[in-house]
């Protein structure tokens, strides 16, 4: 807790977003000050009220992930007295966030264009999953299969799995929440607002990076290649005594302290490793030298010794295991928000950005259904 002004204090965000992408943009915002209301149908609420197990505090704890610092609003917006409240509200809004199928809002009266002719320095983001012309649902798991995600996760083309998380959504979050600040700032300097769109594939196309780029630019269709990377080597997880360790070799003097601290200090040397290029080519013959070589110690027993050496790898951790290591890093991964309406603190992940100046607060835990 804080009582420092917060970068975005004064800011007003009607959030009719659902589910993730819309949710996570706006937490993000509402944990630097700003004042995020989140506009919910009162048969339920955000879908995500219902995804769980697990619970904790009575909610689930994937609607928790979204939505703390916010003010909960019920409304039926086929209703036309709250629908009329939303009206109101996104007049007086600076920011509206919504992900509805394509042409929702604007059937509602709350499109874009409805919304600046009563309020012009609004910044309107909408959130699709195809684009504001298509209206296929966009769903995270699906994003990841139609837009290539799929196929380069897995151990092998034809194993493909879906990232561990919705990362889609999350991608999307943060790039509506970069859009949104970068029109607040040309709102600043000119006075008038704008419509924002970010969709997911477009996100995942983005996010794709090398891989996306590699297409692109080279023409090349990149395969899952399990925990392999299509450019590095080794940069894989490889066995130890006891378990996996995560081998994260990114140059050739890393290469040449890591076969060093092994005690093969000639494999720097070999024609087949001496480059990055090299090793990518005979990554086999690597990782079959490599192999015998980490037996002789635990992946923690490597962990330390190989980065005290300036060599990037660590165990493959659960969950608790990894926040153990944030909490040990000094970077206190976990926060309780002391909120008056409930019984005792409320734990939530941190907010993952430090402000030297405006650090993000944690005002209250996610609402109850209705709650303000």
């Amino acid at each position: 807790m804080t009582d420092t002004a917060g970068a975005l204090d004064g800011l007003v965000i009607a959030d009719f977003g659902r589910v993730l992408a819309g949710p996570y943009a706006t937490m993000l915002l509402a944990d630097l000050g700003a004042e995020v209301i989140k506009v919910e149908r009162p048969d339920g609420g955000d879908d995500t009220r219902s995804w769980g197990p697990p619970f904790a505090y009575e909610q689930a704890t994937y609607f928790q992930a979204a939505n703390r610092n916010k003010i909960s609003r019920a409304l039926n917006l086929r209703d036309d007295d709250d629908l009329a409240a939303a009206l109101e509200l996104a007049a007086r809004a600076d920011v509206v966030v919504e992900n509805f199928l394509p042409g929702a809002m604007d059937r509602l009266g709350l499109g874009y264009a409805a919304v600046a002719e009563a309020n012009p320095g609004v910044v309107y983001c909408s959130i699709t999953g195809f684009g504001g012309h298509n209206d296929l649902p966009g769903y995270d798991l699906l994003v990841q299969a139609v837009g290539g995600l799929m196929s380069v996760t897995g151990p092998s083309p034809e194993e493909p799995i879906k990232v561990g998380v919705a990362l889609v959504d999350v991608v999307t979050g943060l790039h509506a929440a970069v859009g949104i600040l970068a029109a607040l700032r040309h709102r600043d300097a000119t006075g008038r607002g704008q419509r924002i769109e970010v969709n997911l594939l477009s996100s995942l196309l983005s996010a794709l990076v090398n891989q996306a780029s590699g297409y692109v630019g080279a023409g090349v269709v990149p395969r899952a290649m399990g925990n392999k990377h299509p450019s590095i080597a080794p940069y894989e997880l490889v066995p130890t005594a006891d378990r996996a360790l995560a081998l994260a070799v990114g140059n050739d003097r890393q290469f040449r302290a890591l076969v060093t601290e092994l005690g093969a200090a000639a494999m720097a040397d070999d024609p087949r490793f001496g480059t990055n290029t090299e090793r990518v080519a005979h990554r086999g013959a690597l990782l079959e030298g490599l192999t015998p070589l980490l037996a002789a110690d635990t992946a923690d027993g490597w962990f330390g010794r190989l980065t005290a050496v300036g060599v990037p790898c660590g165990p493959v951790n659960d969950l608790g295991e990894a926040f153990a290591l944030a909490e040990r890093l000094g970077l206190a991964p976990i926060v309780e928000i002391d909120d008056p309406r409930r019984d005792g603190p409320v734990r939530t992940v941190s907010h993952p950005i430090t402000f030297s100046a405006t650090p993000a607060a944690y005002r209250s835990a996610p609402p109850r259904l209705g709650e303000s």
